[in-house]
């Protein structure tokens, strides 16, 4: 049985966590959780009860968050956006004569650790780093390495081609090591 009237108790935090995780935008979190239990309301009939209750509303949340990147105005001229880019971001990262990384971002080795201390901070800055992405980035990134999500999928779900999205993976892993590296590691 549903328990609506306790929805944003019990589940309002983690929803909001997610939402947060997949956009970075805490007004567009905020918005995607009301309209994850104004549409869950509106659908109880419709539960079987085959999944549990936050099972079933994390599910209607993500459908928010795909709705909300195929929007235009967060993928809205994609094509554009990469090309304009293109000789600026990788000028920051590569020597464009050589095509090697530029002094100060070349690969550096990192190390793991099993520390549990260590491992939560390390999600912190993550978690800070994927909000520093811009959405057309870190909405691709999130789907594929934390939802683990194809290319295929991705594409399909974002509105993709498959160089634009192999151009965003790049850019955003790209991005993500120098966070990482800024923030974490030690050069």
């Amino acid at each position: 049985m549903l328990h609506p009237d306790k929805w944003l108790e019990k589940y309002g935090d983690y929803l909001y966590s997610l939402a947060m995780l997949k956009t970075g935008k805490k007004e567009v979190s905020e918005d995607l959780v009301q309209d994850t239990f104004v549409s869950a309301f509106g659908a109880i009939d419709s539960f079987r009860g085959a999944s549990a209750e936050k099972t079933w509303l994390v599910s209607i949340l993500q459908n928010k968050i795909t709705d909300y990147y195929r929007k235009k105005d967060v993928l809205k001229d994609t094509d554009d956006y990469l090309q304009q880019t293109d000789t600026s971001f990788y000028s920051n990262f590569f020597d464009t004569e050589s095509g090697h990384w530029s002094s100060g971002y070349a690969s550096n080795e990192w190390l793991v650790t099993d520390n549990p201390t260590e491992q939560k901070e390390f999600y912190t800055v993550l978690h800070k780093c994927i909000e520093k992405m811009p959405a057309k980035l870190s909405g691709v990134f999130l789907s594929k390495f934390m939802d683990e999500n194809t290319s295929e999928n991705i594409c399909k779900e974002m509105n993709l081609s498959s160089s634009n999205y192999w151009v965003i993976i790049h850019r955003a892993k790209l991005l993500m090591k120098n966070c990482l590296e800024l923030n974490w590691f030690i050069k």
